[in-house]
């Protein structure tokens, strides 16, 4: 069961759109940038975008502030950054290049099951 509403809210945009794979990492006391890193892909440019939009929609319906969406009209990883939370939302053949569940392994990982579909 996921505390913090932001979150939950950024899981399950996700998870409405289909992204695939979505992990939380709790970032608290190892990155000054944001409290949890969300990572997903999806399969397709057009995937990769609507994930990103919707995350994006949710989170300012539910009066979170977004700060900013960087990598959108490329759609090979799209980061929203909505403060506390931070999405990485990945092409498929760009997340495992990038891998950042190893780069950020001793975050633990949040169970968010509970909030996905």
């Amino acid at each position: 069961m996921i505390d913090n509403q932001l979150l939950k809210t950024t899981v399950k945009a996700a998870d409405d759109k289909r992204a695939e794979d979505i992990v939380a990492l709790n970032m608290k006391g190892i990155s000054l940038i944001a409290d949890y890193f969300v990572i997903c892909h999806g399969n397709s440019d057009k995937q990769v975008q609507a994930i990103a939009r919707e995350i994006k929609d949710k989170a300012e319906e539910n009066g979170f502030d977004v700060r900013r969406m960087e990598g959108f009209d490329e759609a090979r990883w799209i980061l929203v950054d909505l403060g506390d939370v931070v999405a990485h939302i990945f092409h498929r053949d760009e997340r495992s290049y990038y891998n950042l569940e190893r780069l950020w392994g001793d975050a633990p990982v949040e169970h968010i099951q509970s909030e996905l579909s």
